[in-house]
Order: structure tokens, then sequence, then C-alpha cells
């Protein structure tokens, strides 16, 4: 076994630093932080304030119409019944703290929702906005000096889901299936795969944009025990995004909130901190839903349309992306004719949480990460072979550094082939990074995309799974792993994000991540 040099730094501040580099070195993010800054620097106590916003507004067109017709819905029409068609009548009726806020949600909008992966990202903006509108009711009813810009930090609370939806969507999913699991809260799932949960990367993107402090610590997270009342205006707006955003996510589950245990969970964590009681709570979410309705009715946000798989893109051909990981079905109780777990996902999880563990303390070499992966795979998935094969430079050619399994050592020794770009199942796969499970070898389109030297070393592979390593274009190598059975059952898409935090943990070791 080839010994290999340990990276510099763990792998998940490697993760953090290149997410904050995607999401604030790139020039238009730089350009949404800026203009973020520049709205919540308006201040609303003088008459230059109000001349400031409304001067702002109407320097944008598209933002300018969307106000005039949130002004003009059934929630805000003046009594005579008079439209609204001034941006200063509209600041007048709105308050200036609403469309302050609101045109900071529209900014998120137009810079985020037009993403490649718009379904995901449209999932996260009508929780910002929806969380916006709870800070906005809270406010109402406090007796702080100021309580308006609760709407602005309940806003900036859903930051972070945001951001990477928009920016690593598969760091997204993967982190989605962990809280899917119900082992993990977002929190715990993000500080796994980023190395640094959701409410720090939101802080950390707030301080770099120059958000003023009182914001940046609201989005600090909240003990997990009781919360008490706040002491001061600072607290209570910590505490006022957090529920903000935990009623978004509650009304985005369902129309018909009131009695539902998620509603009573709600209250029985800030009830007593906040000032809600149940008929408070009920009250409290019709606004807000009345008020989503107006909210998106005025920015004209329709279903996001479908997305074409990034594979697709990429000139993979139709039998392997037939082959990507995703294309299963999740199964429960027993075992696979395929020798599978029909309880992977929680084999996996176990897998995950270990090579966290190992990476985090500082004492796992490069071969212990690999060959914690490697064992996960294995046993996870039932396979009796499974090996990493790395790009050697000196030969031309990917070989087989470890192995796991029947015959491993024979079967590392054969397991080689050049570096030379072809037309074969295992180059195209590094070409496109596309994850692939091959659930039938032996059917004549794989096997027409299968290199002779694979047929002649695994001659009884039936099924095997195929993952890049890939880091930007540079193709490192991939893991491999198979069976001598057929796989009809497939890859679910909890287990998929599990195997692709065990691939990025091999990146992140490899010292690429």
């Amino acid at each position: 076994m080839n010994e290999f040099s340990a990276p510099s730094e763990g792998a998940t501040r490697r993760v953090r630093a290149a997410l904050m580099h995607k999401v604030c070195g790139d020039e238009e993010m730089f350009a949404l932080g800026a203009s973020i800054a520049r709205v919540i620097e308006m201040a609303s106590s003088d008459d230059q304030g109000t001349h400031d916003l409304a001067y702002y507004v109407v320097s944008d067109v598209a933002l300018t119409q969307r106000i005039l017709r949130l002004s003009n819905t059934i929630q805000y029409r003046t009594a005579s019944g008079t439209p609204v068609t001034t941006i200063s009548r509209a600041i007048s009726l709105l308050g200036f703290d609403n469309v302050k806020a609101t045109a900071l949600a529209m900014l998120l909008v137009d810079a985020l929702d037009s993403s490649e992966h718009a379904g995901s990202v449209r999932v996260e903006l009508e929780a910002a906005l929806c969380a916006s509108l709870v800070g906005r009711e809270m406010a109402r009813h406090s007796f702080y000096q100021g309580a308006e810009e609760a709407a602005i930090c309940a806003l900036f609370k859903n930051l972070g889901p945001l951001l990477v939806a928009s920016h690593e969507h598969e760091r997204y999913r993967e982190i989605a299936a962990l809280v899917a699991g119900g082992k993990h809260t977002a929190g715990q799932a993000s500080q796994m795969i980023l190395g640094c949960s959701y409410d720090m990367l939101s802080q950390a993107v707030l301080t770099e944009w120059k958000i003023p402090d009182v914001i940046v610590r609201a989005q600090a997270a909240l003990p997990p025990t009781g919360i008490r009342m706040a002491g001061n205006r600072g607290e209570w707006m910590r505490q006022v995004a957090s529920f903000g955003l935990d009623v978004a996510r509650l009304l985005a589950q369902t129309h018909e909130p009131a009695g539902t245990l998620a509603a009573a969970s709600l209250q029985a964590r800030y009830g007593e901190a906040l000032g809600l009681d149940g008929a408070r709570m009920e009250e409290l979410m019709a606004a807000v839903q009345e008020g989503m309705r107006g909210l998106l009715e005025s920015m004209n946000m329709q279903p996001a349309p479908k997305t074409v798989p990034q594979a697709a893109k990429d000139g993979l051909p139709d039998v392997l992306l037939l082959a990507t990981l995703d294309a299963g079905e999740q199964e429960q109780d027993g075992c696979h004719p395929s020798g599978k777990p029909k309880n992977a996902r929680e084999l996996l999880l176990a897998g995950v949480q270990d090579v966290t563990q190992l990476r985090a303390s500082g004492q796992g070499k490069l071969n212990d990460v690999v060959l914690a992966v490697l064992e996960t795979l294995y046993g996870a998935l039932g396979f009796r072979f499974a090996t990493v094969c790395l790009k050697d430079a000196r030969t031309g050619q990917y070989r087989a550094r470890l192995a796991l399994g029947e015959d491993g050592s024979r079967l590392q020794a054969g397991f080689a082939f050049p570096t030379a770009a072809a037309r074969d199942l295992f180059h195209l796969a590094m070409e496109n990074d596309a994850d692939l499970m091959i659930s039938d070898a032996s059917s004549p389109k794989i096997r027409d995309l299968l290199p002779e030297w694979h047929r002649k070393l695994l001659p009884d592979a039936r099924s095997f799974i195929v993952l890049p390593l890939v880091v930007g274009k540079a193709q490192l190598g991939l893991l491999y792993a198979d069976r001598a059975n057929t796989a009809p059952e497939g890859v679910p898409p909890d287990e998929t994000a599990l195997i692709k935090a065990l691939k990025g943990q091999v990146l992140a070791a490899l010292g690429q991540g």
C-alpha cells in the first residue's frame, strides 16, 4: 500500500473556504452584498432616509413595479380604492421598514432565483421571505425600539441554505439527506458536510458584506434547551429570526398548521419567551400566510421549471444516464438478492459519522481515511470487492492503491488502465464526473462500454459502482466496488447523498477538497 501526504488543513475548513470564495468572491454576489449593505444603511429616522429609499427603488424599474404591485394587493389596498402609483405613496402606505425589508427580499430573489438549481433555491427563497414576514408581525407587537429590524434579521436567517442550494447544490442535497434521516438537525448536518453550520455560514457572509453586527449576531443558533425571555433587543431579534424560520418551514409543509403537533412544539419552545399563546400563534400564522400570497403575487413568482440533470448536459450516453445514482427506491428491512443490505442508509450514515470523526481528530492518515470509506461502501452496500484507483503520472496509468474483499491482492495488482482518454465507461464517468451504479453489467449496452481489461480481470462482475474523484477538471481517479449478482434495486436519493459525502471525504483527504 502506498502512503500519501496528509492534507495541510482539515477538509471541512477547505470546503468552507471554497464556499466563502464562491459566494463572496463572485462578482454578482459581491454586487448583491454591496446593494444589501446600502439598503440596510438607510435610516427611517428622517426625511432623508425616506428620500434615499424612494430614490433607490425608483432607480430599479423591476423593483418599482413589484413594490407598487404589493401596495395594490388586497392586504394593503386603500379604503378609497385609489390605486397606488408612486413609491413615495407606497412607502407611506406600507411603511418605511416594510418597503426596506421587501426591497432586500427582492434583491435576493433577483440574484438567486435564476440559479441552475431553481427548484431547491425556490424552496429556500420562499422560506427566507416567509421568515421575514414572521419577523415583521412580531415587530408590530414589540416594545423594543427599532423592532422592525427583526424582519431583516429573519430574512437572512435562511441565507446559508439559500447560498449552498445555489452555489454548492451537491452539498445541499447531502445535508438535506442527513436531515431527512431524522438523526441530525440542519445545524449538525451542515457542520458535518460544510465544516460550519448554516447559521455560521450566514454570519460569515453577512460579516463579509459589512452588514451591521446586530443583524449578524441575530443569525447565531439558539440553545437546544428552553428559551428564556430576552434581556435586550439583540437577543430578542435572535429569537425572532430563529422562530421565523421555524414557522416558515412549518408553513411550507401544510396550509393548515393550527392544531398540528409541529405547531404545538413551536409554541412550547418559543411561546413563553416571545409572549405567544395558542390564539396569538394562530393569528400570526394566518397573517403570515396572507402576507406570503401578496408578496409572491407582487413578484410574479411561479413554480420553478424543472432542470435538466447535469449529466445530460455533459454528453453522457443514455445508458449511463439511466445508471446515475438516485435511480433506486427506498427499502426498509431484510436483504436484496444482490447482497445489498436493505438498511444500507443506516450503515452508510454510521460510516459517514465514523469517517468525519476520524478526520476531525487529526489522527487519520490518508490511507486510514480511504480504507474507512472503502470499508463503509463494502459493508453497507454488500460488495465483494472495493478499491480506490488513482492517477500515477510516472506510468501514465490509473492504478488501484488500496483494495478490500475477495482475492483483493490479485485484483488490486491487475486493476490498472491508461490515463489517455477513451470512450469506455470509466473514462466517461470521470470526464462527466458522473457517479454510476451499474445494476446489470451483462446488458449489451453496458458491455459495449466496458474496457477489455475489466472484462478479463472481473468477468463475473454483475453489478458495480463507479465514483469518479474529480476536482474542477482534474481527474484524480475513482472509487470502484462490485458484486457477483445484479442489483435491480438501484440507489435511492438518501443513500446517494451519503455515498457522495463519503466520496467527498476521500477528495478532501487527497488534499484537493
